[in-house]
């Protein structure tokens, strides 16, 4: 039995964005300082569930939505919310947040805060492999940072979202990473290689750009505290670079920073730790509902078609039009919008995978730079949609709104720019070679 292919399937999440969407921009422009928390996500995403139970009412659609919200990325996420919420909150408790950002700022002028922050979540992400744990360690500094030397706080955000996403992008140890390479065929070095010339210039370019727009910060005003309260958060760094799991990362930075409070900090006991864990479960609730919320949807869109009828128009379309440009241009387009529909990266490469492997051969792309441009389009797309995990955990951690966020993630928007002008003008032009189509290659044999 034939997959289903349907443009219908796409309506609930179409629903979804110019409810979410809509009703914060229009608050926005009725000057509400909370304008996207005057209708909740998780309130705004529910009518779209309903219509698409309903549309898929034959097949039934409980369970596939019920299968969404159990998928076992959509779990792995609501772990890392869970534990980044209490691991942040007992740090704020205990001051470590605090003798994290002194130590930081004693080491470096503030103009370069911002910059400092892009390395080191982007080197932290490198190491995790992940965007989600880099976020979660390093937003909490970068608020104390924020607060410290002046700086905008969604504009910190914005250097540790971008910071993340570049090294995320980069790590040989990615999901995502792992996930393009293998299904276009290419061997992880050379996917590398590949995506190393795009995400450069778009870091070097970011980071002149933060510096410059941290350049007129105020001089730190910071209060001298114990270099012994930021030790959860050095060996949770460390912990990262080296490469630990996530979870254990974060688990081990948790019990720590109890540690630290128990011993450093006068008057802090174990109901207060206890307390103050679940006070970080509790500032995750909303972006954790959603996550559940949105793996249903997203899983119902997929199982009645909604996707496959995206990837067969951008496959139509590649095949209308020849050679290496229009093919890239083409698996660009099916990275993008599968992750818009999605809101996870991972499950947008296993979708759009062998439709872009389809593009590839046809087009003479090679493998290599088939699986860096899903993965750099995938990433770029998920850093900057502002119901996306990344942007998401940010705002819950800043309590602020998702689309302060979206134009701050300087790096995503730079790699974006110059993927696209990597493709217009086929550089660099030593790693981007078209291979023979395989027809055009059976007629010069």
């Amino acid at each position: 039995m034939s997959s289903p292919v349907s443009a219908r399937a796409l309506l609930p999440l179409g629903l979804f964005l110019v409810l979410f969407l809509g009703t914060g921009l229009w608050f926005t422009w009725q000057g509400h300082a909370d304008a996207f928390y005057q209708l909740r996500a998780p309130i705004a995403i529910l009518p779209a569930i309903a219509l698409a139970l309903w549309l898929g009412r034959r097949a039934r659609p409980l369970d596939t939505f019920l299968g969404g919200m159990g998928n076992s990325d959509v779990m792995l996420m609501c772990l890392i919310f869970l534990l980044a919420g209490a691991f942040a909150a007992v740090s704020k408790a205990i001051g470590g947040v605090d003798a994290v950002v002194w130590i930081t700022l004693s080491l470096i002028p503030s103009w370069l805060a911002l910059p400092g922050l892009f390395l080191v979540a982007g080197f932290v992400a490198l190491a995790m492999g992940t965007s989600m744990g880099t976020i979660a360690a390093v937003a909490p500094i970068a608020l104390g940072v924020a607060q410290a030397a002046g700086i905008e706080p969604a504009l910190a955000l914005g250097a540790v979202l971008s910071g993340a996403t570049f090294g995320d992008n980069l790590s040989v140890i990615s999901d995502t990473a792992i996930a393009a390479s293998r299904l276009q065929g290419a061997s992880l070095r050379d996917k590398f290689r590949a995506n190393f010339w795009l995400a450069l210039p778009a870091a070097l370019a970011c980071l002149v750009l933060l510096a410059v727009l941290g350049g007129n910060s105020a001089p730190p005003q910071v209060t001298p505290a114990s270099p012994w309260l930021a030790l959860p958060y050095l060996v949770v760094l460390v912990l990262a670079l080296i490469g630990i799991d996530v979870l254990i990362v974060l688990s081990v930075g948790l019990l720590l920073a109890g540690a630290a409070g128990l011993v450093f900090k006068s008057g802090y006991g174990l109901a207060t730790f206890s307390n103050d864990i679940y006070a970080g479960f509790e500032g995750m609730f909303e972006i954790t509902l959603l996550s559940l919320l949105i793996g249903g949807l997203a899983a119902l869109v997929r199982a009645q078609g909604g996707l496959a009828w995206i990837a067969a128009r951008i496959a139509r379309f590649a095949g209308g039009h020849a050679g290496r440009r229009s093919g890239e241009v083409s698996i660009a387009a099916v990275a993008t919008v599968t992750d818009l529909f999605t809101a996870n990266n991972t499950v947008a490469l296993l979708i759009s995978g062998s439709t872009a492997r389809e593009i590839a051969e046809k087009h003479g792309v090679s493998p290599a730079r088939a699986a860096s441009l899903l993965d750099v389009f995938v990433c770029v797309t998920q850093s900057v949609l502002p119901y996306g995990a990344q942007i998401l955990l940010a705002a819950s951690i800043a309590k602020a709104s998702p689309l302060q966020l979206v134009g701050q993630v300087h790096y995503g928007w730079l790699l974006a720019l110059a993927a696209l002008v990597s493709i217009v003008f086929g550089l660099p032009r030593g790693l981007v070679r078209a291979q023979p189509a395989p027809a055009l290659a059976a007629q010069a044999g």
